[in-house]
């Protein structure tokens, strides 16, 4: 499967992106997708996952409450809305695909990155 995200961008501490993620070449619904972010030095890591329906979400404790994960099967995207943004956030974020589970360390596949850039 192949991943295009887009959506990143600049923006003021306390503002919103939504990242969005196409899939295409494989049967969407079939794989769980998820969304990682690399920050300049540091190792990539996972920020949130929605299950093949997307009746399951799941979030890592430093973006619980600001970030919503989403996907609509029959547009092949899944999304990341990010509220409130803080300079920590900033990052290239990559979406992620897996038809084994929904949250995993290594994914199947990844798309490009796409920056996300808070000023203070």
């Amino acid at each position: 499967v192949q991943l295009q995200a887009s959506g990143g961008g600049l923006v003021q501490a306390g503002g919103s992106l939504r990242l969005s993620c196409v899939a295409s070449g494989r049967t969407f619904s079939n794989y769980a997708m998820g969304w990682f972010r690399q920050a300049p030095g540091k190792e990539r890591e996972f920020v949130a996952a929605v299950s093949w329906t997307g009746d399951s979400t799941y979030y890592t404790d430093s973006v619980k409450g600001r970030f919503a994960i989403s996907r609509d099967n029959a547009k092949n995207t899944v999304y990341l809305q990010m509220n409130n943004l803080k300079p920590e956030d900033t990052a290239v974020y990559y979406c992620s695909a897996d038809p084994r589970v929904v949250v995993s360390e290594s994914p199947q596949y990844w798309g490009q990155g796409t920056q996300v850039t808070v000023s203070s």
